[in-house]
């Protein structure tokens, strides 16, 4: 067989393996998740379609290259052209069909799907039969939905001695939360997007779906499940230490089932609420304050203050006593404020009504996130009790659930 024939077959046999039926479709992991949503179908079809005329465009122009590398060899006796530019009208036209098919590929193949696809995307109120709020803080997702007047947190559980590689990892490492995200299959759901410090990113692959929710603004998106199952993401925007510590875990169930889990749901609300005034009504012993302190401490405060209570140098403040601290001058001057910082630049035991505002309210344009939606009046009387008898401070201070209630009365005053 000639070479010639030997680049030609190759050529048809490249060809007929890239137009054949779903021979570009992406099916492997490392490309795209089974699509579950019509966003990421409409995706996965762009991206198959685009994918298969590349390949078909790369086949055609190494085959052409290839055989003009071959037959028009100076060894075969060819010899170079001395045209610098198209002066036949075959020349302008051979010229003028790659720019034409990348014009068609553009504006024709990727072009008019692309369109649809975002307009699509952009159309989040036509049908939606139900609407959820996420919202986005260091490190935790917040998902409300106000039609059903259910609220809660969804906070990683990836054990620790995985996280610092003292046990074995599992196939959902770091991707694993206590509470899920519980949608409907089958049904329009608005989603709506809000941050309470810095820039998150809600990611669901298997949805098509990554929406920013930034500070100060409202951003949506949607999304139909038409599969139950559970779907994982993350976090994809880059927001601060504890970033890769910010799953996102949906469960996709039947209409009969997430109708029987907003039932319990709203019942376990409505019996936390009563729990949690109860509580707030207890008086508890510093020990029993400092044991729960050091939990809430570890799953919400070590991150950013570290296990040992010296934080991170330049970033964020020590709590352990006596320790210098260099920051931004806006922190400085709002610790000096609140009688955290002395002149010398170490950190000293404020007062105590400030340290319970400061764990409810955060402190604004600093990275210290409010955790007044976040934590009952027992969680943050037990942490700040913690904090302040261990690192190497002895205040001896006691804080109480009904003090931290009486902070939020007060806060909430006009």
């Amino acid at each position: 067989m000639s070479a010639r024939k030997v680049l030609a077959l190759l050529s048809g046999l490249g060809l007929a393996a890239l137009v054949a039926p779903d021979a570009a479709y992406a099916r492997y992991p490392w490309e795209f998740p089974t699509p579950v949503t019509p966003v990421a179908k409409e995706t996965l079809w762009v991206h198959n379609i685009f994918l298969t005329f590349i390949s078909i465009v790369f086949v055609v122009v190494l085959s052409i290259m290839l055989y003009s590398l071959f037959f028009h060899r100076k060894s075969r006796g060819a010899k170079a052209a001395s045209f610098t530019g198209p002066r036949t009208k075959l020349q302008f036209v051979l010229s003028a069909i790659p720019f034409l098919i990348l014009a068609f590929v553009d504006y024709v193949v990727m072009g008019i799907p692309a369109y649809h696809a975002v307009l699509a995307m952009a159309n989040t109120r036509a049908g939606s039969q139900m609407v959820v709020k996420v919202t986005g803080m260091q490190w935790k997702w917040q998902y409300e939905y106000p039609g059903l007047h259910i609220k809660y947190l969804s906070t990683i559980t990836t054990p620790q001695a995985q996280i610092h590689d003292q046990a074995p990892k599992n196939k959902h490492f770091l991707r694993q939360v206590n509470h899920p995200l519980v949608l409907p299959v089958n049904e329009k759901i608005r989603v709506i997007l809000a941050s309470k410090d810095v820039i998150h990113s809600w990611w669901v692959p298997a949805f098509g779906v990554k929406e920013d929710s930034i500070p100060g603004f409202l951003r949506e998106t949607w999304v139909k499940i038409d599969k139950p199952g559970v779907y994982r993401g993350q976090c994809a925007e880059l927001c601060g230490v504890g970033h890769a510590f910010m799953p996102v875990v949906v469960d996709a169930v039947s209409d009969d089932q997430f109708k029987q889990w907003v039932t319990k749901e709203q019942a376990r609300e409505q019996a936390a609420r009563a729990q949690q005034a109860a509580a707030t009504a207890v008086t508890y012993t510093e020990a029993q304050l400092v044991t729960q302190g050091q939990k809430v401490f570890t799953a919400n405060c070590a991150a950013c203050h570290q296990a040992s209570g010296m934080g991170i140098p330049g970033t964020f403040p020590p709590i352990a006593a006596g320790h210098a601290f260099s920051a931004a001058p806006n922190m400085i001057a709002q610790l000096r404020k609140r009688g955290f910082i002395t002149p010398g630049g170490k950190i000293v035991e404020g007062p105590v009504a400030n340290h319970i505002n400061i764990v409810l309210q955060g402190i604004a344009g600093t990275p210290m996130p409010p955790f007044a939606a976040s934590l009952s009046n027992v969680d943050i009387a037990s942490v700040i009790t913690f904090e302040r008898n261990s690192f190497g401070n002895h205040t001896g201070d006691v804080v109480q659930p009904a003090q931290v209630q009486a902070a939020r009365a007060a806060n909430q005053k006009p």
